[in-house]
């Protein structure tokens, strides 16, 4: 399979766009079986398992999530994304958190998702510690 840099932008964007579906498997179905995720300046996980887990767990921490896309840019296997993040907590409170994430893709699935974003704001406005 050829990725091509329209290949990658859709692949991202149907990722970024399923949050709101709040369909786990549809979510994880973007990811290679050994793919890294990265909340950058969290440690990184590694494999589908355990990506599959810290995905569950901000599922079961919110209830509604959407990701907002800013501005894309792809290019053959790596997209570069600026979005904010709406996620609204079990108990109605609200996290806006602008973020930049950065995809490889190989063969049509996501190989490395690295988030950049600032830490502390998340945690201020979530009440999580990540």
């Amino acid at each position: 399979m050829t990725d091509t840099a329209q290949a990658t932008e859709t692949l991202v964007r149907d990722f970024l766009g399923a949050w709101t579906t709040r369909d786990l498997d549809t979510i994880c179905s973007a990811f290679a079986d050994d793919a890294v995720y990265h909340n950058v300046p969290v440690d990184p996980v590694a494999g589908i398992t355990d990506i599959r887990a810290i995905f569950q767990a901000f599922l079961d921490a919110f209830a509604e999530a959407k990701l907002d896309i800013v501005s894309l840019a792809a290019a053959p296997g790596l997209a570069l994304v600026e979005r904010v993040d709406y996620f609204t907590l079990n108990d109605g409170g609200k996290v806006e958190l602008p973020v930049t994430g950065v995809f490889e893709t190989a063969n049509g699935s996501i190989t490395r998702f690295s988030d950049y974003f600032d830490l502390a704001d998340f945690e201020r406005q979530s009440g999580f510690k990540l």
